[in-house]
């Protein structure tokens, strides 16, 4: 019996004029047929407004949300969010591309997976340049295009506070009850994925599907670029935000063991602040060390 939940994609544009079409129509070529798709644009600099309203001639069904200021994607996200109908939820940017059997295999996961709290699904991602070209994958693969290291599945909490390659944000599907009990994304941060992560393993499974599910693309705007560069002003405000996830992973904290890797996590955050030449931020770490420090004392004691 076919699954008919519907599954909101919720596609984030701000400036690209040159990917939006080519995005959207990966998720009107899904072979999976119950899908909502909102569309909001950031109040884009360049065409990207005209693209998707002379794109949406066609597809009347399609709601557009057109900011009137820029807002960011964490209060861009929220305010689609408000509007969506689906089961599932996929937070899709207008420069990445789903494999036509994207949708169909995450909720297949859903369907089959072994854990009873499943909360969100991911796979992997193919990563293209700017031209759409192969570049490599998000976890490498084998000739099968298999993952070659194992992903941690199931409570997968203390993986994703070390941080690394813990899950392939751009491959997920979250239940939309998910997003519901966590409120959204926080509209405080600059970017949403570790918070969200972080939050969401607290309390609910994780499972991997073993597929290339996703086109991401590179380009020297996207936001990974921006965690390393030195003196930079998005950089600073990107690195800002880890810090204050960071601070509320501290209060999630149950064991020993999530304490210390919580601090693994700041050293490898006061490394990168140091080397940005944040030494104001690298301070705030150096006293949230402190502090934590105290506080797992206290906590022997």
């Amino acid at each position: 019996m076919q699954d008919k939940s519907l599954v909101t994609i919720i596609c984030l544009c701000y400036n690209h004029e040159k990917y939006v079409v080519e995005s959207l129509l990966s998720v009107l070529h899904q072979d999976y047929p119950f899908i909502e798709l909102i569309v909001v644009d950031d109040f884009s600099t360049d065409n990207s407004r005209e693209t998707i309203k002379k794109w949406l001639i066609d597809y009347p069904e399609v709601q557009l949300i057109a900011n009137e200021t820029n807002l960011g994607s964490t209060k861009s996200f929220n305010k689609a969010l408000k509007l969506a109908k689906g089961d599932f939820i996929i937070d899709l940017a207008a420069d990445d591309i789903l494999v036509p059997n994207c949708v169909s295999l995450q909720i297949k996961a859903f369907q089959e997976s072994r854990y009873k709290n499943l909360g969100v699904v991911y796979g992997n991602a193919e990563l293209i340049t700017e031209n759409g070209d192969f570049d490599s994958y998000y976890f490498t693969v084998d000739f099968n295009k298999k993952t070659i290291e194992k992903r941690e599945t199931g409570d997968i909490y203390l993986s994703v506070l070390s941080g690394g390659n813990s899950i392939c944000s751009v491959s997920s599907m979250v239940r939309k009850s998910v997003f519901d009990v966590l409120n959204g994304y926080d509209e405080n941060l600059a970017y949403e994925d570790l918070d969200i992560w972080i939050r969401a393993s607290r309390s609910y499974d994780f499972d991997y599907i073993d597929k290339i599910l996703i086109k991401k693309r590179i380009s020297t705007t996207s936001l990974g670029t921006h965690f390393f560069i030195k003196n930079d002003a998005r950089s600073r405000k990107i690195n800002y935000s880890t810090y204050l996830i960071i601070k509320k992973a501290i209060r999630l904290n149950k064991t020993k063991i999530e304490h210390k890797t919580i601090l693994k996590r700041m050293h490898f955050e006061m490394i990168l602040a140091h080397k940005t030449s944040d030494f104001k931020l690298l301070l705030k770490y150096v006293l949230l060390e402190i502090k934590q420090r105290f506080h797992i004392i206290k906590e022997r004691g």
